[in-house]
C-alpha cells in the first residue's frame, strides 16, 4: 500500500485495482450528505464550484448522472449509475471518465458520523485492471479532487 497525502485527501492504494480516498469535513453528516446529494449543492463544489453543464441527474437506485466540466481550456465529461443509495450513509455508483472511455469504475462513498460535529467522507474506488487504476492516478485526479474538496469547504462554511 502506498499513500500520498495531498491537502487535506488521503490517497491511498490498498490493492492493485483500488484508489482509497479519505477525507474529514468540519461538518455533520446531514450538511456533507446533502451537498452529495442535492444538485443545487452539488454543482456549487463538484470540479472544484466550475461545473460546466449536467447533462443528467438521476439521484435514486439505477439513476444516470452525466456531468462537464471545464479544466485547462478543455472539457472533460464524467459520468456513471447509482447502485445503492443509502441516506447520509452510503453512495455506491459507478464513474466513468471521457478520457478513459470504456474503463468503469466503482465507487462506494461513506459518511462516518465523528461525533463532534465532523464527518469523514471515504471514497473507495475499484477498477478493473492495475492499468486502470493507474492511468486514474496519473490523470491528474488528486489535483481536481482537492479542490473540489476545497471548494466543498467554503460550502459547507457558507451554510453552517
Amino acid at each position: 500500500m502506498t499513500a500520498n497525502t495531498t491537502d487535506d485527501a488521503t490517497i491511498t492504494t490498498p490493492a492493485d485495482r483500488e484508489i482509497l480516498v479519505e477525507r474529514i469535513f468540519d461538518a455533520p453528516r446531514e450538511r456533507v450528505w446533502a451537498a452529495f446529494s442535492r444538485l443545487e449543492q452539488l454543482v456549487q463544489w463538484w470540479s472544484g464550484g466550475d461545473l460546466f453543464a449536467v447533462e443528467r441527474w438521476e439521484f435514486r437506485k439505477g439513476g444516470h448522472y452525466r456531468f462537464l466540466d471545464r479544466y485547462d481550456g478543455e472539457i472533460n465529461g464524467f459520468e456513471g449509475r447509482f447502485r445503492e443509495i443509502t441516506p447520509q450513509e452510503r453512495i455506491v455508483q459507478t464513474f466513468e471518465w471521457d478520457g478513459m472511455p470504456g474503463h468503469v469504475a466503482v465507487d462506494a462513498v461513506t459518511f462516518t458520523d465523528l461525533g463532534d460535529g465532523r464527518t469523514k467522507v471515504t471514497t473507495l474506488r475499484q477498477f478493473h485492471t492495475p492499468e486502470e487504476r493507474d492511468g486514474m492516478l496519473h490523470s491528474g485526479m488528486a489535483k481536481g479532487m482537492n479542490a473540489s474538496y476545497r471548494a466543498l469547504d467554503t460550502l459547507l462554511t457558507r451554510s453552517a
